[in-house]
């Protein structure tokens, strides 16, 4: 019988580790914001601590201290209603529809070409390279082609982007399913022939089970990757709304911290989606009598 951890272990690590991290962002933002807080101050009033609170509350730091960030998305969520393109929260609810998207996609697509991997033999030397050779080339160098494809196909809004975020995510899911649906019993394979069972039950009764394993792993590497593709999507497009347009439209009218804001809130969807997969787990694993 395992003990269970107590609370402070857990906490302390990750509580040292984010005391270290916004040291080194105010150390970082000192560094590289001084020469332009410097050139601000009166002569004669350079001091290290005055010089440091200086960098830390510039209107156009280049690297913003972490209650800028704060604050800036404080006053984006509470003085602006949530359907406005001024709240940030907004942005973040659109980037991650299209996440979502995205890799309910690649989902789908991943679990299907790895299911014909498994099904016909020649599919693994004819279809898998290609699959891993799709990943070589930069979703930088594709998102604008995929865009203007499907927009001359007259397919334009939520798609393009979730096509782009499930591109990026459908490799780890097709890659772990391949593993995860070669992963059963080969005794109960054969058992299974004996009694004369399918194509169809073989899937559902053993390789689906057995992939499971395989599968969840992969989802949070795939979670990030749709997170990052749906980012990525909006800049090409032209979206007005999404943390992409907001990273774009900082980095156009040099709003630093806006673009600060944007990165964490990606950021902190990122690890929204993580905990939405491990919940799905654990709630499949509870189902299976706890083992997974």
């Amino acid at each position: 019988m395992t003990e269970e951890r107590p609370a402070g272990g857990r906490i302390l690590p990750f509580a040292a580790v984010f005391a270290g991290v916004l040291i080194a962002w105010y150390a970082g933002a000192v560094l590289l914001n001084a020469p332009q807080a410097k050139a601000m101050l009166p002569a004669g009033h350079a001091g290290l601590w005055v010089l440091a609170r200086a960098s830390w509350t510039m209107q156009r730091p280049e690297l913003p201290a972490p209650q800028q960030i704060l604050f800036t998305l404080g006053h984006s969520v509470f003085a602006n209603p949530l359907t406005s393109p001024r709240n940030f929260l907004y942005h973040m609810a659109v980037t991650a529809k299209e996440t979502l998207a995205g890799l309910l996609l690649g989902l789908i697509l991943g679990i299907a070409v790895a299911a014909g991997i498994i099904r016909w033999r020649t599919l693994d030397r004819s279809l898998m390279p290609w699959v891993i050779a799709s990943q070589t080339v930069p979703i930088l160098a594709i998102a604008p082609m995929v865009v203007v494809v499907l927009g001359n196909l007259g397919i334009t809004g939520l798609f393009p982007k979730a096509a782009i975020a499930g591109y990026l995510c459908f490799f780890p899911i097709t890659v772990a399913m391949v593993s995860g649906l070669r992963a059963a019993d080969p005794l109960a394979l054969d058992l299974m022939r004996t009694y004369s069972a399918g194509n169809a039950q073989v899937f559902r009764l053993l390789r689906w089970p057995a992939s499971l394993g395989f599968l969840f792993p992969s989802l949070r590497v795939a979670v990030a990757l749709a997170v990052v593709g749906a980012i990525v999507a909006e800049l090409p497009t032209g979206a007005v709304a999404g943390l992409g347009a907001r990273l774009l439209a900082g980095s156009y009218y040099g709003q630093t911290i806006d673009m600060w804001v944007a990165l964490v809130l990606s950021s902190l969807l990122a690890v929204l989606g993580l905990a939405g997969v491990r919940l799905i787990e654990r709630l499949v694993i509870a189902r299976r009598g706890g083992r997974l």
